[in-house]
Protein backbone atom coordinates (compact mmCIF):
# COMPACT_ATOMS: atom_id res chain seq x y z
CA UNK A 1 0.00 0.00 0.00
CA UNK A 2 2.57 2.41 -0.25
CA UNK A 3 0.60 4.23 -3.03
CA UNK A 4 -1.82 4.74 -0.18
CA UNK A 5 -1.75 8.12 2.32
CA UNK A 6 -4.09 7.76 5.51
CA UNK A 7 -5.24 10.82 6.77
CA UNK A 8 -6.52 10.87 10.06
CA UNK A 9 -8.90 13.82 10.97
CA UNK A 10 -8.43 14.28 14.64
CA UNK A 11 -9.69 18.00 15.28
CA UNK A 12 -12.86 17.88 16.72
CA UNK A 13 -14.02 19.81 19.63
CA UNK A 14 -16.58 16.87 20.59
CA UNK A 15 -18.90 18.55 22.82
CA UNK A 16 -21.34 15.57 22.36
CA UNK A 17 -18.85 13.33 24.72
CA UNK A 18 -18.02 16.42 27.30
CA UNK A 19 -17.05 16.28 30.07
CA UNK A 20 -14.98 13.67 29.09
CA UNK A 21 -13.39 16.33 26.22
CA UNK A 22 -12.61 18.85 28.62
CA UNK A 23 -9.04 18.29 28.90
CA UNK A 24 -9.15 16.14 25.53
CA UNK A 25 -9.54 15.74 21.90
CA UNK A 26 -12.49 12.78 21.18
CA UNK A 27 -9.44 10.67 19.57
CA UNK A 28 -7.59 10.91 22.86
CA UNK A 29 -10.51 9.72 24.85
CA UNK A 30 -9.95 6.42 26.53
CA UNK A 31 -11.64 3.05 25.53
CA UNK A 32 -11.16 -0.48 26.23
CA UNK A 33 -9.21 -0.14 29.67
CA UNK A 34 -5.63 0.09 27.73
CA UNK A 35 -6.54 2.10 24.48
CA UNK A 36 -7.47 5.69 23.17
CA UNK A 37 -10.50 5.78 20.60
CA UNK A 38 -7.92 6.51 18.18
CA UNK A 39 -5.76 3.42 18.49
CA UNK A 40 -8.66 1.61 16.44
CA UNK A 41 -7.92 3.52 13.24
CA UNK A 42 -4.35 3.25 13.48
CA UNK A 43 -4.33 -0.01 13.78
CA UNK A 44 -6.51 -0.81 10.82
CA UNK A 45 -4.24 1.40 8.84
CA UNK A 46 -1.09 -1.21 10.36
CA UNK A 47 -2.98 -4.45 9.75
CA UNK A 48 -4.29 -2.96 6.00
CA UNK A 49 -0.39 -2.30 5.66
CA UNK A 50 -0.64 1.38 5.02
CA UNK A 51 2.31 2.94 6.86
CA UNK A 52 2.06 6.76 5.84
CA UNK A 53 0.10 8.07 7.83
CA UNK A 54 -1.10 11.96 8.88
CA UNK A 55 -2.80 12.80 11.98
CA UNK A 56 -4.56 16.38 12.09
CA UNK A 57 -4.96 17.26 15.47
CA UNK A 58 -6.59 20.99 16.54
CA UNK A 59 -8.47 21.10 19.58
CA UNK A 60 -6.83 20.13 22.91
CA UNK A 61 -5.05 17.66 21.21
CA UNK A 62 -1.84 17.54 23.72
CA UNK A 63 -2.90 13.96 25.62
CA UNK A 64 -3.34 12.70 21.95
CA UNK A 65 0.11 13.96 20.35
CA UNK A 66 1.71 12.51 24.04
CA UNK A 67 -0.21 9.42 23.34
CA UNK A 68 0.64 8.47 19.52
CA UNK A 69 4.44 9.89 20.31
CA UNK A 70 4.45 7.35 23.18
CA UNK A 71 3.41 4.23 21.25
CA UNK A 72 3.45 4.76 18.07
CA UNK A 73 7.00 5.57 16.63
CA UNK A 74 6.87 2.30 14.92
CA UNK A 75 7.75 3.58 11.45
CA UNK A 76 11.14 3.50 9.36
CA UNK A 77 11.55 6.87 7.47
CA UNK A 78 14.54 4.80 5.53
CA UNK A 79 11.77 2.37 4.40
CA UNK A 80 9.49 5.57 3.66
CA UNK A 81 7.15 5.07 6.12
CA UNK A 82 5.90 7.97 8.94
CA UNK A 83 3.04 8.89 11.41
CA UNK A 84 3.21 12.65 11.60
CA UNK A 85 1.47 14.82 14.18
CA UNK A 86 0.65 17.77 11.36
CA UNK A 87 -0.31 20.71 13.84
CA UNK A 88 -2.81 23.44 11.97
CA UNK A 89 -0.97 24.64 8.75
CA UNK A 90 -3.24 28.02 8.94
CA UNK A 91 -3.17 31.16 6.89
CA UNK A 92 -3.11 34.88 8.34
CA UNK A 93 -6.63 35.24 7.54
CA UNK A 94 -7.88 31.97 9.75
CA UNK A 95 -6.86 30.97 12.99
CA UNK A 96 -8.53 27.69 13.38
CA UNK A 97 -9.86 24.96 10.59
CA UNK A 98 -13.54 25.39 9.67
CA UNK A 99 -14.13 22.20 9.11
CA UNK A 100 -13.13 18.51 8.02
CA UNK A 101 -12.49 19.42 4.22
CA UNK A 102 -10.75 23.12 5.49
CA UNK A 103 -8.60 21.30 7.51
CA UNK A 104 -7.37 18.98 4.86
CA UNK A 105 -7.34 21.63 2.22
CA UNK A 106 -4.55 23.60 4.71
CA UNK A 107 -1.82 20.51 4.83
CA UNK A 108 -2.51 19.73 1.10
CA UNK A 109 0.74 20.87 0.08
CA UNK A 110 2.45 17.94 2.84
CA UNK A 111 0.08 15.92 1.19
CA UNK A 112 1.07 16.25 -2.33
CA UNK A 113 4.69 15.61 -1.12
CA UNK A 114 3.85 12.44 0.68
CA UNK A 115 4.28 10.34 -2.91
CA UNK A 116 1.15 8.60 -3.17
CA UNK A 117 -1.83 8.37 -5.69
CA UNK A 118 -4.58 7.82 -2.83
CA UNK A 119 -5.40 9.97 0.15
CA UNK A 120 -7.63 7.77 2.55
CA UNK A 121 -9.39 10.21 4.46
CA UNK A 122 -10.26 8.71 8.33
CA UNK A 123 -12.36 9.80 11.12
CA UNK A 124 -10.69 9.29 14.30
CA UNK A 125 -13.61 8.38 16.71
CA UNK A 126 -14.82 5.09 15.31
CA UNK A 127 -14.61 1.88 16.63
CA UNK A 128 -14.27 -0.49 14.10
CA UNK A 129 -12.08 -3.51 12.26
CA UNK A 130 -11.74 -2.67 7.85
CA UNK A 131 -9.38 -4.12 5.95
CA UNK A 132 -8.02 -0.71 3.69
CA UNK A 133 -6.65 -3.11 1.00
CA UNK A 134 -10.04 -4.76 0.12
CA UNK A 135 -11.06 -0.76 0.19
CA UNK A 136 -8.59 0.20 -2.23
CA UNK A 137 -8.98 -2.51 -4.75
CA UNK A 138 -13.09 -2.17 -4.93
CA UNK A 139 -12.07 1.83 -5.96
CA UNK A 140 -9.17 1.04 -8.64
CA UNK A 141 -11.12 -1.48 -9.77
CA UNK A 142 -14.15 0.86 -10.87
CA UNK A 143 -12.01 3.88 -11.80
CA UNK A 144 -13.59 6.21 -9.03
CA UNK A 145 -12.51 9.67 -8.45
CA UNK A 146 -14.12 9.16 -4.47
CA UNK A 147 -15.64 6.07 -2.95
CA UNK A 148 -17.58 5.99 0.65
CA UNK A 149 -17.51 3.44 3.04
CA UNK A 150 -21.16 2.85 4.23
CA UNK A 151 -23.28 0.76 6.36
CA UNK A 152 -27.19 0.29 6.68
CA UNK A 153 -28.51 0.75 9.58
CA UNK A 154 -31.98 1.30 11.01
CA UNK A 155 -33.90 4.39 9.21
CA UNK A 156 -34.63 6.12 12.06
CA UNK A 157 -31.52 5.97 13.60
CA UNK A 158 -29.96 7.64 10.56
CA UNK A 159 -30.69 11.23 10.77
CA UNK A 160 -26.83 11.67 12.51
CA UNK A 161 -25.24 10.90 9.55
CA UNK A 162 -24.80 11.78 5.83
CA UNK A 163 -26.88 9.22 4.01
CA UNK A 164 -26.39 7.94 0.74
CA UNK A 165 -28.63 7.07 -2.65
CA UNK A 166 -27.16 3.95 -4.07
CA UNK A 167 -28.28 2.73 -7.35
CA UNK A 168 -27.42 -1.32 -8.51
CA UNK A 169 -24.14 -1.03 -9.46
CA UNK A 170 -22.87 0.74 -6.73
CA UNK A 171 -22.64 4.29 -7.90
CA UNK A 172 -23.99 6.52 -5.37
CA UNK A 173 -26.59 9.32 -6.72
CA UNK A 174 -27.45 11.33 -4.41
CA UNK A 175 -26.05 12.42 -0.63
CA UNK A 176 -27.46 14.57 2.23
CA UNK A 177 -25.74 15.37 5.35
CA UNK A 178 -28.19 14.34 8.72
CA UNK A 179 -31.46 14.51 6.79
CA UNK A 180 -34.43 14.56 8.56
CA UNK A 181 -36.51 12.56 6.44
CA UNK A 182 -33.64 9.81 5.08
CA UNK A 183 -33.98 7.73 1.87
CA UNK A 184 -34.59 4.31 2.29
CA UNK A 185 -32.21 1.95 1.09
CA UNK A 186 -33.27 -0.18 -2.25
CA UNK A 187 -33.27 -3.20 -1.27
CA UNK A 188 -34.26 -2.66 2.56
CA UNK A 189 -36.85 0.22 3.06
CA UNK A 190 -36.58 -0.12 6.24
CA UNK A 191 -32.79 0.94 6.60
CA UNK A 192 -31.18 4.15 5.22
CA UNK A 193 -27.05 3.87 3.80
CA UNK A 194 -25.22 5.58 5.73
CA UNK A 195 -21.46 6.84 5.20
CA UNK A 196 -18.83 5.64 7.55
CA UNK A 197 -16.64 8.79 7.48
CA UNK A 198 -13.77 6.55 5.42
CA UNK A 199 -13.16 8.55 1.70
CA UNK A 200 -10.86 7.06 -0.98
CA UNK A 201 -9.72 9.98 -3.08
CA UNK A 202 -7.47 9.65 -6.26
CA UNK A 203 -4.92 12.67 -5.29
CA UNK A 204 -5.70 14.41 -8.60
CA UNK A 205 -9.67 13.93 -8.09
CA UNK A 206 -9.00 15.82 -4.06
CA UNK A 207 -7.02 18.80 -5.44
CA UNK A 208 -9.46 19.33 -8.40
CA UNK A 209 -12.23 18.89 -5.39
CA UNK A 210 -10.95 20.93 -3.12
CA UNK A 211 -10.48 24.12 -5.66
CA UNK A 212 -13.35 23.39 -6.56
CA UNK A 213 -16.06 23.57 -3.49
CA UNK A 214 -15.49 26.62 -1.52
CA UNK A 215 -17.43 25.03 1.73
CA UNK A 216 -15.19 23.35 4.35
CA UNK A 217 -16.70 20.07 5.38
CA UNK A 218 -16.84 17.07 3.56
CA UNK A 219 -20.29 15.95 4.23
CA UNK A 220 -22.00 19.09 4.23
CA UNK A 221 -19.99 20.43 1.26
CA UNK A 222 -17.53 18.87 -0.82
CA UNK A 223 -19.43 15.04 -1.25
CA UNK A 224 -22.40 16.62 -2.65
CA UNK A 225 -20.41 18.30 -5.21
CA UNK A 226 -18.58 15.20 -6.10
CA UNK A 227 -21.26 13.24 -6.69
CA UNK A 228 -23.24 15.34 -8.70
CA UNK A 229 -19.80 16.34 -11.24
CA UNK A 230 -17.70 13.21 -10.53
CA UNK A 231 -17.78 9.49 -10.51
CA UNK A 232 -18.24 8.34 -6.91
CA UNK A 233 -18.57 4.60 -5.55
CA UNK A 234 -20.04 3.32 -2.37
CA UNK A 235 -18.41 0.13 -0.68
CA UNK A 236 -20.89 -1.88 1.28
CA UNK A 237 -18.73 -2.54 4.10
CA UNK A 238 -21.44 -5.03 5.39
CA UNK A 239 -20.80 -7.45 2.47
CA UNK A 240 -17.12 -6.73 1.20
CA UNK A 241 -15.30 -6.52 4.59
CA UNK A 242 -13.08 -9.41 5.65
CA UNK A 243 -11.56 -10.19 9.23
CA UNK A 244 -9.61 -13.14 9.03
CA UNK A 245 -8.88 -14.09 12.67
CA UNK A 246 -8.95 -17.14 14.89
CA UNK A 247 -12.57 -18.11 17.07
CA UNK A 248 -14.40 -20.80 18.39
CA UNK A 249 -16.69 -22.13 16.37
CA UNK A 250 -19.39 -24.94 17.59
CA UNK A 251 -19.30 -28.50 16.32
CA UNK A 252 -21.99 -30.76 15.75
CA UNK A 253 -21.35 -33.27 18.58
CA UNK A 254 -21.59 -29.86 20.66
CA UNK A 255 -17.79 -29.42 21.69
CA UNK A 256 -16.03 -26.39 20.10
CA UNK A 257 -12.83 -26.09 18.04
CA UNK A 258 -10.59 -23.11 17.46
CA UNK A 259 -10.37 -22.38 13.93
CA UNK A 260 -9.05 -19.65 11.65
CA UNK A 261 -12.35 -18.04 9.68
CA UNK A 262 -13.14 -15.86 7.02
CA UNK A 263 -14.74 -12.86 9.06
CA UNK A 264 -15.04 -12.90 12.73
CA UNK A 265 -18.09 -12.53 14.97
CA UNK A 266 -16.97 -8.44 14.80
CA UNK A 267 -15.78 -8.14 10.95
CA UNK A 268 -18.85 -5.62 10.67
CA UNK A 269 -19.12 -3.95 13.89
CA UNK A 270 -19.01 -0.48 13.52
CA UNK A 271 -20.10 2.48 15.63
CA UNK A 272 -19.30 5.72 15.88
CA UNK A 273 -18.38 7.25 19.34
CA UNK A 274 -19.47 10.97 19.06
CA UNK A 275 -21.78 10.85 21.99
CA UNK A 276 -21.84 9.49 25.48
CA UNK A 277 -24.77 6.86 25.02
CA UNK A 278 -22.54 5.03 21.94
CA UNK A 279 -19.50 5.35 23.67
CA UNK A 280 -20.63 3.39 26.74
CA UNK A 281 -22.32 1.09 24.75
CA UNK A 282 -18.97 0.59 22.69
CA UNK A 283 -17.43 -0.06 25.96
CA UNK A 284 -20.09 -2.82 26.84
CA UNK A 285 -19.76 -4.75 23.67
CA UNK A 286 -16.21 -5.30 24.51
CA UNK A 287 -17.02 -7.06 27.31
CA UNK A 288 -19.39 -10.93 27.62
CA UNK A 289 -18.70 -14.30 26.13
CA UNK A 290 -18.98 -13.51 22.48
CA UNK A 291 -17.82 -9.48 22.71
CA UNK A 292 -19.36 -7.38 19.63
CA UNK A 293 -16.23 -5.97 19.39
CA UNK A 294 -13.51 -8.20 20.26
CA UNK A 295 -9.75 -7.10 21.34
CA UNK A 296 -7.87 -10.21 21.41
CA UNK A 297 -7.54 -11.03 17.25
CA UNK A 298 -4.35 -12.55 17.04
CA UNK A 299 -4.55 -12.01 13.20
CA UNK A 300 -5.94 -8.48 13.58
CA UNK A 301 -4.15 -6.89 16.68
CA UNK A 302 -5.25 -3.65 18.30
CA UNK A 303 -1.72 -1.68 19.24
CA UNK A 304 -1.31 1.26 21.42
CA UNK A 305 1.13 2.49 24.35
CA UNK A 306 1.30 0.52 26.80
CA UNK A 307 2.07 1.68 30.17
CA UNK A 308 3.81 -0.49 32.92
CA UNK A 309 1.86 -1.56 35.59
CA UNK A 310 2.09 -4.88 37.82
CA UNK A 311 -0.63 -6.94 37.74
CA UNK A 312 -4.17 -6.77 38.09
CA UNK A 313 -5.15 -8.35 41.98
CA UNK A 314 -7.87 -9.63 43.54
CA UNK A 315 -7.62 -10.09 47.32
CA UNK A 316 -10.47 -11.18 49.97
CA UNK A 317 -12.28 -14.23 50.32
CA UNK A 318 -13.94 -13.92 53.26
CA UNK A 319 -17.55 -15.24 52.57
CA UNK A 320 -18.61 -14.78 56.16
CA UNK A 321 -18.57 -11.20 55.93
CA UNK A 322 -19.75 -10.99 52.12
CA UNK A 323 -16.21 -9.99 51.56
CA UNK A 324 -14.98 -11.01 47.97
CA UNK A 325 -13.02 -9.48 45.81
CA UNK A 326 -14.61 -10.52 42.07
CA UNK A 327 -14.17 -9.74 39.19
CA UNK A 328 -17.10 -11.06 36.60
CA UNK A 329 -17.85 -10.35 32.68
CA UNK A 330 -15.45 -7.41 32.42
CA UNK A 331 -11.99 -6.08 31.32
CA UNK A 332 -9.69 -5.03 33.99
CA UNK A 333 -6.41 -3.32 33.06
CA UNK A 334 -3.03 -3.82 34.65
CA UNK A 335 -2.12 -1.84 38.32
CA UNK A 336 -6.18 -2.44 39.50
CA UNK A 337 -6.47 -3.95 42.47
CA UNK A 338 -10.09 -5.40 43.22
CA UNK A 339 -9.51 -5.25 47.12
CA UNK A 340 -12.90 -6.94 48.42
CA UNK A 341 -15.45 -5.83 46.19
CA UNK A 342 -17.10 -6.88 43.02
CA UNK A 343 -17.04 -6.17 39.60
CA UNK A 344 -19.57 -6.63 36.90
CA UNK A 345 -19.79 -6.24 33.65
CA UNK A 346 -17.34 -3.49 33.57
CA UNK A 347 -14.55 -2.04 31.76
CA UNK A 348 -11.56 -0.56 34.51
CA UNK A 349 -8.17 0.87 33.16
CA UNK A 350 -5.14 1.61 35.00
CA UNK A 351 -4.72 1.93 38.11
CA UNK A 352 -8.21 1.44 39.62
CA UNK A 353 -8.89 0.47 43.38
CA UNK A 354 -12.24 -1.05 44.55
CA UNK A 355 -12.45 -1.78 47.88
CA UNK A 356 -14.60 -3.89 50.28
CA UNK A 357 -18.43 -4.39 49.90
CA UNK A 358 -18.30 -2.14 46.78
CA UNK A 359 -20.36 -2.72 43.61
CA UNK A 360 -19.50 -1.78 39.94
CA UNK A 361 -21.75 -3.05 37.40
CA UNK A 362 -21.97 -1.93 33.49
CA UNK A 363 -19.53 1.11 34.68
CA UNK A 364 -16.69 2.40 32.55
CA UNK A 365 -13.72 3.62 34.25
CA UNK A 366 -11.11 5.45 33.98
CA UNK A 367 -7.46 5.56 35.42
CA UNK A 368 -6.38 6.44 38.43
CA UNK A 369 -9.80 6.10 40.17
CA UNK A 370 -10.81 4.74 44.21
CA UNK A 371 -13.47 3.76 44.67
CA UNK A 372 -14.57 3.22 48.75
CA UNK A 373 -15.92 0.93 50.67
CA UNK A 374 -19.81 0.11 50.18
CA UNK A 375 -19.89 2.13 46.98
CA UNK A 376 -22.34 1.25 44.57
CA UNK A 377 -21.95 2.55 40.84
CA UNK A 378 -24.27 1.29 37.71
CA UNK A 379 -23.99 2.47 34.69
CA UNK A 380 -21.64 4.95 35.39
CA UNK A 381 -18.51 6.50 33.02
CA UNK A 382 -15.95 7.92 35.76
CA UNK A 383 -13.12 9.98 34.68
CA UNK A 384 -9.46 10.04 35.99
CA UNK A 385 -8.48 11.23 39.41
CA UNK A 386 -11.54 10.15 41.15
CA UNK A 387 -11.36 9.19 45.03
CA UNK A 388 -14.96 8.40 45.37
CA UNK A 389 -15.83 8.35 49.15
CA UNK A 390 -16.87 5.67 51.34
CA UNK A 391 -21.14 4.68 50.59
CA UNK A 392 -21.42 6.28 48.02
CA UNK A 393 -24.54 5.35 45.26
CA UNK A 394 -24.38 6.69 41.76
CA UNK A 395 -26.32 5.61 38.60
CA UNK A 396 -29.64 4.22 40.77
CA UNK A 397 -31.35 7.58 41.48
CA UNK A 398 -31.05 9.58 37.99
CA UNK A 399 -33.13 13.09 39.39
CA UNK A 400 -30.45 13.42 42.33
CA UNK A 401 -27.82 12.35 39.88
CA UNK A 402 -28.92 15.17 37.84
CA UNK A 403 -28.06 17.46 40.43
CA UNK A 404 -24.82 16.57 40.53
CA UNK A 405 -23.16 15.34 37.57
CA UNK A 406 -24.19 14.53 33.73
CA UNK A 407 -26.89 12.42 32.98
CA UNK A 408 -27.24 11.66 29.78
CA UNK A 409 -30.53 10.45 27.49
CA UNK A 410 -29.75 6.93 27.98
CA UNK A 411 -29.66 6.78 31.72
CA UNK A 412 -25.76 6.83 32.12
CA UNK A 413 -24.26 9.11 34.69
CA UNK A 414 -21.24 10.85 33.58
CA UNK A 415 -18.86 11.79 36.38
CA UNK A 416 -15.87 14.32 35.23
CA UNK A 417 -12.15 14.23 35.88
CA UNK A 418 -11.48 15.82 39.50
CA UNK A 419 -14.74 15.77 40.68
CA UNK A 420 -14.09 13.72 43.83
CA UNK A 421 -10.74 14.22 45.67
CA UNK A 422 -9.13 12.11 48.40
CA UNK A 423 -10.09 11.84 51.60
CA UNK A 424 -8.17 11.95 54.69
CA UNK A 425 -10.50 8.48 55.92
CA UNK A 426 -9.31 5.24 55.49
CA UNK A 427 -11.34 3.69 52.04
CA UNK A 428 -9.29 0.52 52.19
Amino acid sequence: MKEVLAVILAGGKGERLSPLTKDRSKPAVPFGGIYRIVDITLSNCINSEIYKIMIFPQYRGQSLVDHVEAGWNIFSLNLGHFIKIVHPQLSEQSDTYKGTADSVRHNMKLINHAGVDYVLVLSGDHIYKMDYQLFLDFHIDNNADLTVAVKEIPIEEATRFGVLAVDGTGKVTGFHEKPKKPIPAPENPENAVISMGVYLFRLDYLNKILKKVEGHDFGHDVIPVAVEQGHVMAYCFDKRNRIRDYAWVSNDDGSRSRLLVENTNDAFYWRDVGDLDSYWQANMDLTGVIPGFSLYGEKWPLRTFQQQYPPVKTVFNNRKDYRVGAILDSIVSPGSIISGGTVLNSVLSYNVRVNSWAYVEECVIFSDVEIGRHCKLKRCIIDKHNYIPNDTVIGYDLEEDKKRFTVTAGGIVVVGKRVFRREENDMT
